[in-house]
C-alpha cells in the first residue's frame, strides 16, 4: 500500500505539474521530487521553463513547453510523459492566471483569457491524465482502491468568497469544486481521487497587487494568522493530497489560508 515509515512517499510516481516554471508550481515540483516522485513540468514561458528544469535534477524530471488552454496540448503532454516515464500517476492543475477589472467595466478578452487558462485549461488537462488513469485502471485496479493516481486543482479564496475586480478569477476559481467534485463521483470507480486546494495570499508574482502599499493592510486584515504564506508552506498539502496517506480522500474541497476564509 503504501510507505509506513513516510506515507506522503511518491517513490515512482509521476506528477504533472502545470504552471511548474515559478512560484506555487515550482515549490510543488520541488518537494515531489523530494519525495522520490517524478515531476513534468509544464510551462508556457520558454525561458523560465528552462531556467527551472536547469536548476532540478534532470533525471526525474521532463520540461513541457505549452499553454494548457490549447486543444491538443493535454494529449500531447500526457503521451510525452509516458513515454518517458511510463505512466502519469498524479496532476497538479496549478496554471493561472488574472486579467483585472472591475465587473462593469471588464472586457470580453480579459474574461476570456482567464477563463481560458483558469478553468477551459485545467478540464482539458483533467480529461487527458483521467482517461490515462482509467486505462490503467481498466487493465488492472491498483488495490486499494484510490491508489491509482491523484488529481489537484488549484483553487482560491477568490472562488469562495469573491474577490473585487476580478469576477473572470473568482468564476473560474469557483468553477473548479464542481469540476473537481464531478471528476471524484465519476472517476471513484476507477480508484482515481480529485480534491482541490484554495490558497489565501501566497508570496508569488501573481499577488504582487494586493501585497502592495496600497493595499497591503486591508489584506493582511483579513488574514487571522497575520502574514502571507510562503510557496514552501503550501505545497506539502498538495504532495498529500497526491500521495497514498491520502488514499480515503477524494471530492474535498480545502483551503490554506492563514485563517482568512473564516473573515467577513
Amino acid at each position: 500500500m503504501q510507505d509506513l515509515k513516510n506515507p506522503m512517499a511518491l517513490t515512482g510516481r509521476t506528477i504533472i505539474v502545470t504552471g511548474a516554471g515559478q512560484g506555487i508550481g515550482r515549490a510543488i515540483s520541488e518537494l515531489v521530487l523530494g519525495l522520490g516522485g517524478n515531476a513534468v513540468l509544464v510551462e508556457r514561458n520558454r525561458e523560465t521553463l528552462e531556467k527551472t528544469a536547469g536548476e532540478l535534477d534532470r533525471d526525474r524530471t521532463l520540461p513541457v513547453l505549452g499553454n494548457v488552454a490549447e486543444e491538443g496540448f493535454s494529449e500531447s503532454c500526457v503521451a510525452q510523459a509516458v513515454e518517458r516515464f511510463g505512466a502519469v500517476h498524479g496532476l497538479v492543475n496549478n496554471a493561472g492566471i488574472t486579467r483585472p477589472a472591475m465587473f462593469a467595466k471588464m472586457t470580453m478578452q480579459q474574461w476570456q483569457a482567464v477563463i481560458d487558462v483558469n478553468l477551459t485549461g485545467c478540464y482539458l488537462m483533467m480529461q487527458a491524465v483521467g482517461r490515462h488513469m482509467i486505462d490503467r485502471a481498466k487493465q488492472s485496479l491498483p488495490q486499494p482502491t484510490g491508489t491509482t493516481g491523484a488529481i489537484v486543482n488549484i483553487s482560491s479564496t477568490a472562488g469562495k468568497r469573491g474577490s473585487i475586480g476580478q469576477v473572470n478569477y473568482s468564476a473560474a476559481k469557483a468553477g473548479l469544486f464542481g469540476m473537481t467534485m464531478t471528476g471524484a463521483r465519476e472517476w471513484a470507480r476507477y480508484g482515481i481521487r480529485c480534491n482541490s486546494v484554495g490558497f489565501g495570499t501566497v508570496v508569488t508574482p501573481m499577488t504582487e497587487v494586493i501585497r502592495s502599499d496600497k493595499f497591503a493592510e486591508q489584506t493582511m486584515a483579513r488574514i487571522p494568522m497575520a502574514r502571507y504564506a510562503e510557496p514552501q508552506e503550501v505545497a506539502p498539502l498538495i504532495c498529500f493530497l497526491l500521495s497514498n496517506g491520502a488514499v480515503y480522500i477524494t471530492g474535498e474541497n480545502m483551503t490554506v489560508s492563514g485563517g482568512s476564509h473564516m473573515q467577513p
